[in-house]
Parts: C-alpha cells; sequence; structure tokens
C-alpha cells in the first residue's frame, strides 16, 4: 500500500540538521517537526528522519520516537549533518529503524558547521541536494 503522507522529523542541536529536514519538507510539501513534539507516527506514513552526529552520540534524539513506533514494513528515508561529514549518524538510524523492520528508501548527508569549522555549511548546494534527495526518493 502507497503511502498516504510524507513526515519529515529531525533532531538538532545546532540548527543544521534543521536547515536540511526544513529543505525537505519544503519538496514534499510538509512541514518539518521537531522530534521533541512528535511521539506517534502517522499510520501508513513515508518517514523522513534526521538527525546530526553530536561526538559518539550518533542519530541521538530520536531513539525514543523509533523506540515507540512501529516500522515494521514502513519505508524510511534517512538524512544528518555532521562536522566530519561522513555519514555516522546516518548508519546509526538505518541500523535503528532496520532493527524495528523498516525499509530504508535512501539517504542522505551533508557537512554541518561545527564551531567555528565548516562555518558556511549546509550550503545552497547542500540544500539543493537535500530537495533532489527528496524529490528522486518520494516518487519510488
Amino acid at each position: 500500500m502507497a503511502p498516504t503522507v510524507f513526515e519529515v522529523i529531525y533532531y538538532s542541536l545546532t540548527g543544521n540538521t534543521k536547515k536540511v529536514a526544513e529543505a525537505i519538507a519544503s519538496e514534499l510539501d510538509v512541514a518539518a517537526e521537531d522530534v521533541k513534539t512528535k511521539d506517534k507516527l502517522a499510520e501508513n506514513s513515508f518517514v523522513f528522519l534526521g538527525a546530526g552526529l553530536y561526538g559518539p552520540l550518533r542519530g541521538w534524539g530520536l531513539k525514543r520516537l523509533i523506540d515507540r513506533n512501529d516500522f515494521d514494513g514502513r519505508k524510511v528515508a534517512l538524512f544528518g549533518t555532521s562536522g566530519e561529514g561522513k555519514g555516522k549518524e546516518v548508519e546509526a538510524l538505518k541500523e535503528a529503524v532496520a532493527a524495528k523492520g523498516a525499509e530504508v528508501a535512501g539517504s542522505f548527508f551533508c557537512r554541518g558547521r561545527f564551531l567555528f569549522l565548516k562555518r558556511d555549511h549546509p550550503t545552497s548546494k547542500d540544500l539543493g541536494n537535500a530537495r533532489t534527495f527528496a524529490r528522486e526518493v518520494a516518487k519510488d
């Protein structure tokens, strides 16, 4: 059964992941939702989940949402940001949702600003790439 709605849910300490979430959400014509205000997923939704990398805390902030919801057979797309830009946060999310039975449809990550490093990230190109990712994953 095709999903009836898209949801874009993120956890962001510094605002980097929030920017990417908003770019993805704008492409899907939905609102990005901070995980702090979200407990339950909509039935049959295709969920885009995003988080940053905060030291050893990969995907931190989304654990409660993942634990409290049914992902069995649900399509999920993942996104994240980090100063190192290696995608470790996305890999941690993939492991968590796959363990709950989700079908991971794709992933996206980009560098994020961290303290005095990479202050221009995510760039407008990064945000454009996030919109393209959302469009391509959503049509599959």
